[in-house]
């Protein structure tokens, strides 16, 4: 591994067995566990949680390429399995928080710096990820270009990642990001919020949970309607996972969310998403009505149900979704 490696050896102190089979007395041996693994720094993927990260490693191959280990429980509390599978937006999250790793760890934009995601995609094959007995174990490999600078610092990129999980490819994924100083960061955002971060809206009523493939209704991310096949976003600034720490707009997992969960009410039935793109337009504030709009789109070449989702706001768009789905069984 790089010297960014977190796979260290580490000397444990401890009682030791002998050959025979009899134990040393404690605090006069040593164990050297060679390779044990945590996951990186929280820091480096922009969460508060340690639960929430998802990357155990990474390594660099050469200027432009990178491999991130990454792993995937076998139960999430927000991103549940769907049909036997890992919900595949866990890895839209673990694309998210590879491009993130690799801009602070490898390309040196400083912690405190802001990520602006211009547009995240997945395509997934569920035979590959399937839940096993354990978690599952993923290598990404990443290939970044486009990589633009601002003097000698990181001003944005684009990725390409592979996800292979036991040699199979489970999943293959692309995202562009550029990044902003705090101080740019202020002035980006001045016009859309003012001089502070606004109070959020009321929290609105949420939609049947049934009805968009979840349980809990505090997992409910839409508001009923009275228009057909329009939702408006409803946003919980409480919830642990979808707004892991204070933000000033809606996160972009949050719009991805409101894809899926907009598709299967739509689509009448709940969805595995098995590809799926985004595109974000302008951020979604806190403060104003985000309206969800749902049409088809023709089947894909697998026959496949195909749909639209796009966010607006202030009657302007903020993001558009395609989403590809298969029913779940589950």
């Amino acid at each position: 591994m790089s010297a960014s490696t977190f796979r260290v050896e580490r000397v444990i102190r401890g009682a030791q067995h002998d050959t025979d089979g009899t134990s040393a007395p404690a605090g006069t041996a040593v164990f050297h566990y060679p390779s044990l693994t945590t996951t990186v720094p929280k820091e480096f993927v922009h969460r508060a949680s340690v639960a929430e990260v998802l990357l155990t490693d990474w390594d660099r191959v050469d200027d432009l390429h990178y491999t991130v280990a990454a792993q995937l429980p076998r139960h999430h509390g927000f991103f549940a399995n769907i049909s036997g599978c890992h919900d595949p937006l866990l890895i839209a999250e673990t694309i998210r928080q590879a491009g993130i790793l690799l801009a602070h760890a490898e390309f040196g934009v400083p912690l405190g710096h802001q990520f602006l995601m211009w547009d995240l995609a997945i395509d997934v094959m569920p035979e590959h990820l399937l839940v096993d007995t354990t978690p599952a174990n993923l290598e990404v490999e990443v290939a970044c270009r486009d990589v633009k600078r601002r003097g000698a610092n990181l001003a944005g990129l684009h990725f390409d990642a592979a996800i292979r999980r036991d040699g199979q490819v489970a999943a293959t994924g692309a995202a562009t990001f550029t990044c902003a100083s705090p101080a740019v960061y202020r002035r980006l955002r001045a016009s859309g919020m003012g001089d502070c971060v606004p109070a959020p809206l009321p929290l609105t009523s949420p939609t049947a949970p049934q009805d968009v493939g979840r349980i809990s209704p505090t997992d409910v991310v839409l508001s009923p309607l009275p228009k057909p096949d329009c939702w408006q976003l409803r946003v919980d600034t409480r919830h642990p996972v979808l707004f892991d720490h204070p933000v000033d707009h809606v996160p972009g997992m949050v719009l991805l969310e409101a894809a899926r969960q907009a598709s299967s009410a739509f689509l009448g039935y709940p969805c595995l998403p098995v590809g799926i793109t985004g595109e974000f337009a302008r951020y979604a504030e806190l403060d104003a009505p985000c309206l969800i709009e749902v049409c088809s789109l023709p089947a894909d070449t697998d026959g496949r149900d195909r749909v639209l989702v796009t966010g607006r706001q202030n009657d302007r768009l903020v993001f558009s979704s395609a989403v590809t789905v298969t029913p779940s069984t589950a």
